[in-house]
């Protein structure tokens, strides 16, 4: 759709505005049992940040709005600091109501505005608030009795009919939690539930976690001196995590302790995830501290007592995928092996899907098992399910997928190159029955695209070039735009995800987003090649695309060079210039992680070990040794607020260079957190800075970044 009010504003103002062209696109699906309906969330508009519920009548194609969050909550929002946390971890960026639960048969629906718990029948539509404030996480029981909740780090639960409301546990500490995911399972293993109902409704498998042995941060607001700082639990790495445990805790005050095998760190240092439904007992999937072991255990709920089911094991680390361990409804095991080099759905031991194709993630099982996997092509994600013991790809159109609800009632969201924004479509046994309305804004932007195959590794890899650009009309800036690190891709086949380097293309550049090894969708072999090495092969792997991009396209220019990224992509960029001046003349570091021992446990462990045995390898991957090299432009961006990426990991690299008599700009970013900035404003003219800094190192006018 478009907006008249968007009409006159700058392309970098409605990005923000419509957060990069997602709001208005609807999310978070769930299919009634019965297949009358479907539930949703959807903001008003393209520029409307408050989401609201809805319902899909399959029969009529009818949708009604459930909840408005405009109307039941037409002031600012006031989030408990639990929720804030856990939508920084999620990323999620929206308002109104960002999630919801809702019990086996869609008779009670739970949901949060500003910290406050509401139910709803969606029946009726009926709603009323159950708890003024500070809620985080409510989810009904299976039998849709009781409604569980978080409230000052304890878990809670209602009962509906009377509405008694009392803690399941009573623990003095402000270190303890009960019911809520820690730091690491929220930023590293995307897990972000803390507690699991059984499929009864009558007790709930609950993790403890205590934060006390974690080092404690300071994040301080240089901007507002008057403010208290922000002390954090961080588990960098090679120090403590959370201590974390699970009890079964029974509605009638029962309290059983889940065991933890013998051996080194009592068995596990990860609770990676909990699968708990009728098809058997418990599952835990857990791993040690050096990850290259990942076993599921079931468990009994009568005396706490686990047995193994499963394990996978590798030299490097084993990774996690989505959506298992779980139990078909007939009691079938459903895991994901890498045993035979692919990334393979197994079920009661047997693969299910072919060699060759990488599952991604396990969206639900239930009778059939309905999963997200890439086959040849890793810039494409499709639907599958499983059916008569083989699989069917229930997405027909090239481009990125996604799916909810169940293999036999499947939403279907599709992005695409051929299009803007998602198309939303309702699946019945594979067959579409209804779609769902988009209401995204329309960036009206086509991107100038050549999709690439690069050099001797296939890296893929995308070129922008300005649109309206022939060939033969001189050479371009070249500018790099990778993400580059590992668990992430930039390179698919959707439109949206070309938006800014279109948009930076423009500028006069050529862009290139190219992945390198560590990305997903190529297999184990490919994802585990950055092992102890992720500055040599993550920038390898960039030097190598960018080369061979050229040698098809001579219109890049060689002699300017730039590269730009935020996150691993800002460690990319700075390590470009700091290691390869030879090929890049200038770099903007984005929230760069400069000294992986400042980085948290789970992600920097996997690669790298642990500082203490493996101290070779950090200084190696360090940017901070190598300060004192820097002959190329280098401007370093971070927010100041952020707690994923300490500012001290720029703040240190700063230093460095500064000691070293290396000249560089530093932007510092009062109150932003890791999130790019939101805020129009800030979000046009930190790009805008960036682009005309890059722009003046290129063109040998450094004047105005003399220090």
């Amino acid at each position: 759709m478009t907006d008249s009010a968007l009409d006159d504003v700058p392309f970098l103002r409605r990005q923000a505005r419509t957060q990069r062209f997602t709001l208005g696109a609807p999310k978070q699906f769930r299919v009634a049992p019965d297949g009358s309906r479907v539930l949703f969330l959807r903001s008003a508009s393209g520029t409307d940040p408050r989401h609201s519920l809805w319902s899909l009548e399959l029969d009529s194609g009818q949708e009604t709005m459930l909840v408005d969050a405009a109307e039941l909550l037409p002031g600012d929002e006031d989030l408990p600091p639990e929720e804030r946390a856990r939508r920084e971890r999620a990323r999620e960026t929206g308002g109104g109501v960002v999630a919801f639960d809702v019990d086996d048969a869609f008779t009670v629906v739970t949901f949060t505005l500003s910290g406050k718990l509401y139910t709803l029948d969606p029946g009726t539509g009926a709603t009323r608030m159950l708890v003024d404030g500070s809620v985080v996480d409510p989810r009904p029981n299976p039998s849709g009795t009781h409604v569980a909740y978080v409230r000052d780090r304890r878990l809670r639960v209602i009962e509906l009919a009377t509405g008694e409301d009392r803690a399941l546990v009573e623990e003095s500490g402000d270190d303890v939690a009960w019911g809520l995911a820690e730091f690491i399972a929220a930023e590293e293993m995307d897990r972000t539930r803390g507690y699991w109902w059984s499929p009864d409704g009558r007790s709930l498998l609950v993790e403890r976690s205590d934060r006390g042995p974690v080092p404690r941060w300071t994040i301080g607001d240089p901007a507002n001196p008057q403010q208290p700082a922000n002390v954090v639990a961080y588990p960098s790495a090679g120090s403590p995590n959370a201590e974390v445990s699970l009890a079964v805790l029974g509605l009638d005050g029962s309290r059983v302790a889940v065991a933890r095998p013998e051996g080194e760190h009592r068995g596990w240092e990860y609770l990676v995830t909990v699968h708990w439904s009728a098809g058997g007992p418990p599952l835990l999937a857990v791993q040690p501290r050096d990850q290259k072991k990942l076993t599921v255990l079931a468990v009994d709920p009568a005396d706490g007592s686990v047995r193994e089911v499963h394990t996978e094991t590798d030299e490097q680390w084993v990774e996690i995928v989505q959506g298992v361990p779980a139990w078909t409804t007939d009691g079938k095991l459903v895991v994901e092996s890498a045993a035979d080099g692919d990334h393979r759905l197994v079920v009661n031991g047997k693969p299910v899907t072919p060699p060759g194709t990488q599952l991604r993630a396990v969206l639900h099982v239930g009778d059939e098992i309905l999963f997200t996997a890439s086959e040849s092509d890793p810039t494409q994600v499709h639907v599958y399910r499983t059916e008569g013991g083989g699989v069917r790809r229930l997405s027909t159109e090239d481009g990125v997928h996604i799916g909810a609800g169940s293999a036999e009632l499947t939403v279907l969201t599709a992005w695409s190159l051929a299009y803007s924004g998602p198309r939303v479509s309702v699946l019945r046994d594979g067959e579409p029955v209804a779609a769902i309305g988009s209401s995204t804004v329309d960036p009206e932007i086509v991107p100038n695209l050549t999709w690439l195959t690069l050099g001797e590794r296939g890296l893929r890899a995308a070129l922008l070039l300005p649109r309206g650009y022939e060939p033969g009309e001189g050479k371009l800036p070249v500018l790099l735009d990778p993400y580059g690190g590992p668990h992430a891709q930039r390179v698919l086949q959707s439109r949206n995800a070309f938006l800014t380097p279109q948009w930076l293309a423009d500028q006069g550049f050529a862009v290139l987003v190219a992945d390198g090894r560590g990305s997903p969708g190529r297999g184990p072999a490919w994802e585990k090649e950055i092992a102890g090495k992720l500055a040599d092969v993550t920038l390898a792997d960039q030097v190598d695309a960018l080369h061979a991009a050229a040698e098809a396209h001579p219109e890049l220019d060689l002699e300017r060079v730039a590269i730009r990224g935020w996150s691993y992509g800002g460690y990319l960029s700075a390590l470009a210039v700091l290691r390869r001046p030879d090929v890049f003349h200038a770099a903007v570091a984005g929230a760069p992680v400069t000294d992986w021992s400042l980085y948290d446990t789970h992600y920097t462990e996997r690669y790298l070990g642990t500082p203490q045995d493996e101290p070779e390898s950090y200084r190696h991957n360090s940017l901070i040794a190598g300060a004192g090299s820097l002959s190329r432009a280098l401007m370093i961006v971070h927010g100041l607020a952020d707690d994923n990426v300490f500012p001290a990991h720029s703040l240190r690299l700063s230093s460095a260079l500064l000691a070293a008599g290396r000249g560089h700009v530093f932007l510092p970013l009062a109150g932003a957190t890791h999130m790019s900035p939101q805020a129009e404003e800030v979000a046009e003219n930190l790009m805008r800075t960036q682009i005309g800094w890059i722009l003046r190192e290129l063109s040998g006018d450094r004047k105005e970044q003399q220090p």
